[in-house]
């Protein structure tokens, strides 16, 4: 007979076997499912439809755009070199005139009189010199023969010197009013358009009295300032205090309404100094305005070619994306995977990144699509628009 104790161990030994056998069943189930979800297609790496483009390198020319002042290429007071009454203005008021074309008249009867008078005391000199050279020749024959003295001689040669002195200060003396009539007429020192006149005709001037302007508006010059945290600012400066004339620049002119300036022009200087008052470097740039299109005042938008680069490539900015090492795009290998690159930017140019470095012909790049894209991932591919 078995005794009960014993019965219930053997029963309690019989439940944990079972138990065991259960979970080793339950376990081998799970990994045959495990591996049939391993085996099965769907539950692989589904591949990413991308827009890519094809690469090829191109040259371009790297441009910034600078607000500007268009100025007359000369700006020239017009004066009065004599003093007298202002007879008559001989332009209209902001016409073009040539250089050399009259402006004014100063009344020249002053003049014509102190001509006259100042040929009149130079004909007398040269009638004084002509009487000393006779005086001098008698002396210095009779001298030859030692009929007077030494003394009388020297007091000869002097007095003919003395003359031939004076008949010089007199021919000066003409020409300087030959001059002063001459400037009674006041022309035009350039080429150029007029402004108003300052003083108005019966006016009785000073010397150097002010007149009028005259503006030279072929060429102009634009002035404009470059901004002392602009890298292409750095470069021009440095240029320009060389003295090779390196940094001049081609230049083109946006008109206030948007258009384009048909001429281009130069950049002929550059400040080799930034003003502490402003943080900039003052410009100057040259342009042809043989039509007057552009007007003195004007204010306009200057557009540098600052650099010309060979061998880069211009891509759409949203191509673009962040890396762990900087700037990054995605590429698109033989095998249809994603690679990510690493690139060097330049400069935004019309909407398009300018990409340095990083980048070679052919390759294929990921311009839609490349948010969901990671390194070595399987792509569909589709030509972008």
């Amino acid at each position: 007979m078995t005794h009960p104790a014993r019965q219930r161990t053997t029963a309690q030994y019989s439940a944990i076997i079972g138990l065991v056998l259960t979970a080793v069943v339950a376990l081998s189930a799970c990994m045959n499912g495990n591996d049939e979800t391993a085996a099965d297609p769907q539950a692989e790496q589904r591949s990413v439809s991308v827009a890519v483009m094809k690469l090829s390198s191109e040259s371009v020319e790297v441009e910034s755009d600078y607000a500007g002042r268009v100025r007359g290429s000369r700006e020239v007071e017009v004066r009065a070199r004599v003093e007298g009454i202002l007879e008559e203005r001989l332009y209209q008021e902001g016409q073009r005139v040539e250089k050399g074309d009259p402006l004014f008249r100063i009344d020249p009867e002053p003049f014509e009189i102190a001509l006259r008078g100042a040929r009149a005391e130079r004909d007398d000199a040269a009638a004084n010199l002509e009487l000393a050279n006779r005086e001098w020749q008698r002396i210095s024959r009779l001298f030859e023969q030692d009929a007077v003295s030494q003394r009388q001689r020297d007091e000869a040669e002097i007095n003919r010197d003395l003359a031939r002195a004076r008949l010089a200060i007199r021919e000066a003396a003409v020409a300087d009013a030959q001059r002063n009539l001459r400037y009674t007429e006041v022309v035009a020192p350039v080429t150029g358009a007029t402004d108003l006149e300052t003083v108005p005709e019966g006016s009785l001037i000073d010397r150097n009295a002010l007149l009028t302007r005259v503006t030279q508006h072929d060429p102009v010059h634009i002035r404009f300032s470059l901004p002392e945290n602009d890298a292409a600012v750095q470069r021009v400066a440095r240029r320009a205090m060389s003295g090779t004339g390196e940094h001049e620049y081609s230049a083109r002119v946006r008109l206030p309404d948007g258009s384009w300036y048909d001429e281009r022009g130069t950049v002929d200087f550059t400040d080799s100094t930034i003003d502490a008052r402003t943080g900039s470097v003052q410009s100057r740039a040259v342009v042809p305005n043989a039509d007057g299109g552009l007007i003195p005042g004007q204010f306009v938008r200057v557009r540098l070619i600052l650099q010309r680069l060979e061998d880069v490539y211009l891509i759409p900015a949203e191509a673009v994306g962040e890396g762990p090492n900087g700037p990054t795009v995605f590429l698109v290998d033989g095998d249809d995977k994603a690679r990510q690159v690493d690139i060097e930017l330049g400069s935004l140019i019309d909407g398009r990144q300018l990409v340095l470095s990083g980048l070679s012909d052919g390759d294929r790049l990921v311009v839609d699509g490349q948010v969901a894209l990671s390194d070595g991932a399987p792509v569909q591919v589709r030509e972008a628009d």
